[in-house]
């Protein structure tokens, strides 16, 4: 209980240090708003299934290396296209209902989905360019 206190009041507590003067203009920040972790079925369903802007699904897993690759790869591309294309992390040991759901059968797993639909994946690891060609795809550029 006093972790948890403690942890709420430094929570609550303002951004100190040289980089809170930038706030949200810090280069990373897109990133961040445009990724996120789902948190269960229900969260799934809301920010990703009835999403209104084309959703990058990767489901992955803390074991695994190409995803510990890939992960930060496909976050980075993700946010230079500006909130066009959002990013749900799934973890298929938190979450093997979603991945059973969806046949996921290795990791990585990357679905592209628009208007709850899956409109294409792959399995595997890619480059940049040919992760820059999948996101074009998906938000029809």
């Amino acid at each position: 209980m006093a972790q948890r206190l403690a942890l709420q009041r430094l929570l609550s507590l303002p951004a100190r240090g040289p980089l809170a003067a930038h706030g949200r203009a810090f280069g990373t920040s897109a990133g961040r708003r445009s990724t996120f972790n789902v948190q269960d079925g229900s969260d799934f369903q809301d920010r990703v299934v009835n999403s209104p802007k084309p959703v990058v699904v990767d489901f992955h897993a803390q074991w695994c290396g190409p995803c510990k690759i890939l992960g930060p790869r496909l976050e980075k591309l993700v946010a230079k296209l500006e909130g066009k294309v959002l990013m749900a992390k799934v973890d298929i040991d938190d979450h093997t209902d979603l991945a059973i759901e969806y046949e996921v059968s290795a990791v990585p797993t990357v679905l592209a989905m628009k208007n709850g639909d899956v409109v294409d994946k792959f399995v595997g690891i890619k480059d940049e360019d040919q992760l820059e060609a999948f996101l074009k795809k998906l938000i029809g550029a």
